[in-house]
């Protein structure tokens, strides 16, 4: 599997939610094999709110929206994430329902962290595990720092 694309594109990502795991290629190329890639086409969910899910996607190539179910016209879009940067975070934590809709806005490429596949990683290579887990909870971290600005309710 090749990961480089992903990685560039995680490099590259100007935006204030990046996600920053200081890893180097080769120690992507180890976890590579605890990932999925996926092809997702545009209009596809990747993620539907209320499900039960424990990965965390990180997309390579295309955009991603976010958005919530319900609420007034326009009003429930979250966000639009770009190559680079991750979505489903949270699944690294708890096992709850899922907060957010995400669909594909073009043709995608996503690698996929599932849980299970994390938990072997946490047990043959903590340290890499540790580097992801602290880079997702910054990521979290943020996006909740900007919820709260403008007074976006968590449910």
């Amino acid at each position: 599997m090749d990961i480089t694309r992903l990685v560039q594109a995680m490099q590259t990502l100007n935006a204030e939610d990046a996600f920053r795991p200081r890893l180097n290629l080769d120690q992507w190329r180890v976890i590579a094999p605890y990932l999925t890639r996926h092809e997702i086409r545009a209009g596809d969910l990747l993620v539907k709110q209320g499900d039960a899910d424990r990965t965390m996607y990180m997309l390579a190539q295309g955009s991603l929206q976010v958005f919530v179910s319900g609420g007034a016209p326009g009003a429930n879009r979250i966000a639009i994430l770009r190559a680079g940067s991750v979505v489903g975070e949270p699944g690294l934590f708890t096992d709850g329902p899922r907060m957010a809709n995400v669909e594909a806005m073009t043709v995608c490429e996503v690698w996929a962290l599932r849980g299970p596949r994390f938990e072997e990683l946490c047990q043959r290579t903590p340290a890499l595990a540790l580097e992801l887990l602290r880079a997702a909870g910054n990521v979290m971290a943020v996006r909740m720092r900007a919820n709260l600005s403008k007074q976006t309710p968590f449910t």
